[in-house]
């Protein structure tokens, strides 16, 4: 089986809002290896992998809340060694959890953000607070993991970011939660100068949203590419393995990966070296006894890991 190559961003990007370029971190029981990526701007870039995939060591990385053994991030267009405090100003965070005390309320926490960020605006916040229906009183010990997440994204968009990083903000929340945090997102990258990192192992939520997915497997970086691109370049093909093989030698595709039951086999495919890169007709050079169907972003990367595993 051919390996599948791993496609990134290059680095130097003049509109880049985050680039990472050879990021490393060893620790005894996992290292996070070699990863690059590029963030432009008005973009929304969806990390995925299981859980201890790496998803959450790059971001404390990009956070500076760990020190890389190897590599380079860029910020805005400056190294994050050299970042300077109004660095904050431009970043907003979501990350798992709300750190701030219990007892605290919302209007609480309003008045001390005010005091961290010089591009604080209350009028904003105020009006994310009765959009997401929370109560300025309420105490935040009495909130439900829904609610908490909400008044973090409340924060992180009422100081004028234009980075918005999200570690696994929908995990563990309803449908309708979700779809509504999704909905923001998507209206934060209207201004083209913004952009979002999120990090998620519900890619469902990803593909709904990401323009571009960048997978993490086992620490390493098995893809990142374009959304739309990886779903043009992908398909299944369900028959007999017989039938696969017999494609493979015959036309232009490489098998990702295989799977057999008692009603035959499934392959994912990537389709390689099409006329000017046109996958529309590709279905008719099957025959008739050979289904073609469009997979998911979760399909692909499911094949992906476990080709890898």
């Amino acid at each position: 089986m051919e390996e599948q190559k791993i496609k990134s961003y290059e680095t130097g990007t003049p509109d880049a809002i985050l680039e990472i370029r050879n990021l490393t971190k060893h620790y005894p029981d996992f290292t996070l290896d070699h990863i690059n990526l590029t963030l432009p701007s008005g973009c929304i870039m969806g990390v995925m992998g299981e859980n201890g995939a790496g998803k959450s060591t790059a971001i404390k990385a990009v956070l500076g809340l760990i020190h890389p053994d190897e590599g380079e991030i860029k910020m805005f267009g400056s190294p994050l060694s050299e970042a300077n405090p109004s660095l904050k100003e431009k970043l907003g965070l979501v990350l798992d959890g709300l750190n701030l005390p219990a007892a605290m309320n919302a209007g609480q926490a309003g008045r001390m953000m005010a005091g961290l960020y010089k591009s604080w605006d209350a009028s904003r916040y105020t009006e994310y607070l009765t959009r997401f229906s929370i109560n300025p009183q309420k105490k935040i010990q009495d909130y439900s993991r829904g609610m908490r997440m909400k008044l973090s994204l409340a924060i992180a968009l009422s100081h004028r970011a234009r980075l918005l990083i999200l570690d696994e903000p929908t995990s563990g929340l309803d449908p309708m939660i979700r779809e509504e945090i999704l909905d923001i997102l998507r209206e934060f990258i209207l201004d083209e100068d913004c952009s979002v990192l999120i990090s998620s192992h519900i890619i469902s939520d990803l593909e709904k949203t990401a323009d571009y997915a960048a997978f993490l497997h086992k620490g390493k970086l098995v893809l990142c590419e374009e959304k739309d691109r990886l779903l043009e370049e992908y398909r299944i093909l369900k028959g007999s393995r017989e039938e696969l093989q017999r494609l493979d030698e015959k036309l232009t595709f490489t098998i990702v990966g295989t799977r057999e039951n008692s009603f035959g086999a499934e392959a994912l495919i990537h389709l390689t070296g099409r006329p000017d890169g046109n996958y529309t007709g590709f279905g008719r050079e099957l025959g008739e006894t050979v289904t073609i169907e469009q997979p998911s972003l979760e399909q692909i990367l499911l094949y992906l890991a476990s080709e890898r595993s």
